[in-house]
């Protein structure tokens, strides 16, 4: 049986909840300003990062490629991505942004003040130790005692 959550780590997840939730909201609404689905907005951010197989775009957004195709479809049919042969293995098809497809992840991206308003009223400091405790959080950064942290 695990333990009780202590009352400040149960606030802390009520808060992180808060902000997901209110990230998502404003994603939702940012990618409707851009004639977008949040699922396609997420898809086309995803690929301006790097070109990958349906298959990699399911796995990342955690969803069946059935639904990754769908989307791809529709961001293709309006000129936003295109699939093209990788070159590592020309059998595979790699979904990526077109050129429309970048800016328009661009503009989406720029248009998102949730976050970057309150991060703003934090100091560089401040912003750089929460940068660091949500990596600790994700298991991508090493804990700050070792060598690599430092």
């Amino acid at each position: 049986m695990t333990a009780r959550a202590d009352s400040l780590t149960v606030e802390v997840v009520d808060l992180i909840g808060t902000v997901v939730a209110r990230y998502y909201e404003e994603y939702e609404h940012a990618a409707a300003e851009h004639s977008l689905t949040g699922a396609q907005a997420r898809v086309l951010s995803l690929l301006t990062v790097e070109p990958l197989p349906m298959r990699k775009v399911a796995e990342r957004l955690k969803c069946e490629p059935s639904n990754v195709t769908g989307i791809v479809d529709r961001l293709e049919s309006r000129g936003l991505v295109e699939r093209r042969p990788d070159p590592a293995d020309r059998r595979i098809k790699l979904a990526a942004p077109t050129a429309e497809g970048a800016r328009t992840a661009e503009r989406l991206r720029t248009s998102l003040d949730f976050a970057r308003e309150p991060l703003g009223q934090l100091t560089v400091a401040e912003r750089t130790l929460l940068k660091q405790l949500l990596q600790r959080m994700l298991g991508i950064a090493p804990p700050p005692d070792s060598p690599a942290a430092g």
